[in-house]
């Protein structure tokens, strides 16, 4: 949650992917809520981030969007434990999926399709955010946690899984692919998992 130029331009924020859910904040509405909040418009909702992200998708670089991601997520509780709404919250906060990079547990970097719970984390300072080629910056869990237990970086609560392989390219760096699985219209869209223990971690920083 920081910004590289300190944007104050409200139309620099992202539009909603096919026009949002009703009530979704949207383009300049979404850019003049963020500033108010934060006092400037953060990287995660820029239409075009001035830092390197894996969402949205290189191959489909449409901001609000990412392969096997929801479109929209609520902001609320995020705002309220920032102390920058109403705690606990009186109503939902709609925005469009924010541009994040994904951080795995290192056990888990060379693995099959599994079912990944997700964890968001908020990235404070431009300094934590990782290099292109992961180089620099928060490049493993650990390093998460520890930029957590130092205030530099807030979890925030999640029911949202995603099932992905993982695997280390040839550049050392882990790649993430995502992968489809058919359609059950029996099931909801996301599968509820039994507990934390039958899925592996996956972190959100955006």
């Amino acid at each position: 949650m920081f910004s590289v130029n300190n944007d104050q331009d409200p139309a620099d924020a992202m539009p909603c992917p096919n026009g949002g859910r009703p009530g979704e904040l949207c383009g300049t509405a979404l850019g003049n809520a963020l500033i108010k909040a934060f006092g400037f418009l953060p990287e995660a909702w820029k239409a075009h981030p001035l830092v390197a992200t894996q969402c949205p998708d290189p191959n489909n670089p449409v901001p609000g969007t990412c392969t096997m991601h929801a479109s929209s997520v609520d902001l609320s509780v995020t705002l309220a434990a920032l102390g920058k709404a109403p705690n606990p919250p009186t109503g939902n906060i709609f925005v469009p999926t924010p541009n994040h990079s994904h951080v795995i547990d290192n056990s888990r970097v060379n693995a099959l399709p599994i079912w990944w719970e997700v964890r968001p984390v908020l990235i404070m300072n431009r300094s934590d955010w990782p290099s292109a080629d992961g180089s620099s910056g928060i490049t493993s869990s650990m390093a998460m946690d520890d930029a957590e237990a130092a205030g530099k970086a807030v979890e925030v609560g999640s029911n949202f899984f995603l099932f992905f392989s993982s695997e280390m390219s040839s550049t050392a760096m882990a790649s993430h692919h995502m992968s489809a699985m058919p359609a059950d219209p029996t099931q909801p869209s996301y599968p509820a998992v039994p507990s934390t223990s039958a899925a592996s971690r996956a972190r959100l920083r955006n």
